[in-house]
């Protein structure tokens, strides 16, 4: 059978290695990774492997924004997981390099990777350039926000098509901090991309460069039996934690590490990025919140600066391994700083003192709910509630400039299991933003934020709505308080009247009773856990790798 694809017994004797491709053409994100893969491939064969290239499927979270079809994005990280799952235990490969680029191909790819457990690495297909608007940088979330101001009148429809046709020039994910750019960056301080391979832009020349690196570094993974497990330890994924909040890095880092975390086994808690956060210095000055793009952060001097300026202030674990099997620290030193850059600022002089991520708790999310604050939020918000049941209704609502200074909008049903699929609430958080609200209003939901939100808004609430969290008991008018030094969002009610309320409640009638959204819906986690499916994982920790004898195709797959 393999014969008949054009291998050759030769081909045949070397290790089989998969690429395992998120390619496609609907969107810019992952429109340039058929190049990349074979550029992979290059770089396995001058090793002495033979690759095999299979591709997955993906979602893209922009084109899908602010639509019925985001609700598939959270969800096709778990089918982009289980598939290249399947693919590669079905075929028996020796190793396996996945190529990411839109937000849930990243933790899906990697999360395949660590049930697996076979060597490999993941390599992320890079930003986009940034578009230039009227002599400006701009990127998706200009785009966003502008449909926010050409509502309000504050722009005409006419520039609007002209922004939209320069926001985004070519292949490449969005090009601010958003969730491409936090997970790729903390995936490389996780030690499962090759530093600085995350940083090199989609379409600059070096990116070839990378990829034929990652298609070599796969086949030494494999002679040293290297394995993801091995890599993704507890100190590990507090490196990954770090860089997110150091770079004021995307609220969607909390589910996609929790999820990674899972898979490798490694306990993990929501609560562990406010204690990570509130240690580490917000470093880096990128939008959505920021100055610059990710091209900015390229040429400042990429990941490796960043790392190597959270190593120095000692909140890194310096011995963690990587798929180079060097440490994260023996990594740091190839780091190089631009001169004159502005982009990451010293130690002595950081945006904050402390870093993006912040877990609220109170009587409105027992279980947690994910805020990410950069020093331009206002730090305590009190005011009443403008109740939505689902992203259409506050997005009309906000259109028609229902919404006033001081209100609270509460958007619920959009979780985990209610919505189901967790949709991102972009269109909804930068249309708000474009009439001038994002300062003076706050917004809760058990939906998620893309990382392109900015303002203060707490998403994740958890437990959701669908289950009967207290988020689904809430009325318009109801006074809503945030108290982000307390870590505290609370509604003023009593407890008499919390459980009148829960006595009348019920649950919504499923939006899906067939397919995929329907069985997502019945076997999805908490997002306070992940928002993960499938059966628990015991919590045992990453095995110690054993001496091994000689490497053989035979061997390989016994271990496997």
């Amino acid at each position: 059978m393999l014969k008949a694809t054009g291998l050759t017994d030769e081909d045949l004797s070397r290790p089989l290695i998969a690429i395992a491709n998120t390619w496609t053409e609907v969107m810019p994100c992952n429109f340039h990774l058929r190049r990349l893969a074979e550029r992979v491939k290059e770089g396995v064969r001058a090793a002495g492997g033979t690759p095999i290239e299979f591709n997955t499927i993906a979602v893209s979270d922009g084109v899908a924004m602010g639509t019925e079809g985001m609700k598939a994005s959270l969800i096709s990280r778990e089918v982009v997981a289980d598939s290249i799952e399947l693919v590669v235990r079905g075929h028996l490969f020796d190793a396996v390099v996945a190529l990411s680029g839109c937000d849930k191909t990243i933790p899906g790819t990697v999360m395949a990777l660590l049930r697996l457990n076979l060597p490999s690495l993941m390599l992320y297909g890079g930003s986009i350039a940034a578009g230039v608007f009227r002599g400006r940088d701009v990127t998706i979330q200009d785009v966003f926000e502008a449909v926010g101001s050409c509502a309000a009148g504050r722009m005409s429809e006419k520039d609007l098509h002209e922004l939209e046709d320069h926001a985004c020039p070519g292949p490449g994910a969005c090009g601010g901090q958003f969730t491409a750019n936090t997970m790729a960056m903390a995936i490389e301080a996780l030690g499962l991309s090759i530093m600085g391979s995350a940083s090199v832009p989609a379409m600059d020349a070096r990116k070839d460069e990378v990829a034929i690196e990652a298609g070599k570094q796969v086949m030494d993974l494999l002679r040293r039996n290297l394995r993801p497990r091995q890599i993704v330890t507890r100190q590990a994924l507090e490196n990954a934690i770090a860089t997110g909040a150091a770079t004021g890095g995307s609220t969607n880092s909390v589910l996609h590490l929790l999820a990674i975390a899972k898979e490798a086994g490694v306990k993990l808690s929501i609560d562990d990025f406010d204690r990570i956060s509130r240690k580490t210095p917000l470093l880096a000055d990128l939008k959505p919140w920021g100055k610059y793009v990710a091209v900015d952060l390229y040429r400042a001097g990429g990941v490796p600066l960043i790392v190597k300026r959270l190593l120095e202030a000692k909140r890194l674990h310096g011995r963690a391994l990587t798929v180079t099997g060097k440490t994260i620290a023996e990594e740091a030193q190839m780091a190089t700083e631009t001169a004159g850059q502005q982009v990451v600022r010293p130690l002595a002089q950081p945006l904050s003192p402390t870093g993006g991520l912040v877990i609220l708790k109170g009587n409105l999310a027992p279980e947690g709910c994910v805020a990410k604050i950069t020093g331009h939020e206002p730090l305590r918000h009190r005011g009443p509630a403008r109740v939505f049941d689902s992203e259409e209704d506050a997005f009309a609502a906000i259109q028609k400039r229902q919404i006033k200074n001081g209100d609270v909008v509460v958007i619920r049903y959009e979780g985990p299991k209610g919505g189901p699929g967790m949709r991102e609430m972009l269109a909804v958080t930068a249309a708000l933003v474009g009439q001038g609200l994002g300062s003076s209003i706050a917004l809760l939901t058990d939906g998620r934020f893309s990382g392109a939100t900015r303002g203060l808004m707490a998403g994740h609430v958890a437990p959701e709505a669908a289950v009967g969290g207290p988020i689904a008991l809430l009325r318009n008018g109801d006074l809503v308080a945030f108290d982000v030094k307390r870590r505290r969002l609370d509604a003023e009610l009593s407890a008499a009247e919390w459980t009148r309320r829960y006595a009348r409640w019920k649950p919504p009638q499923a939006r899906y009773v067939a397919g995929v959204m329907a069985k997502y819906a019945q076997s999805v986690s908490s997002a306070s856990e992940g928002a993960v499916t499938g059966f628990p994982i015991a919590l045992t920790g990453p095995k110690r790798a054993r001496k091994s004898p000689p490497l053989t195709r035979s061997r390989v797959i016994s271990d496997f």
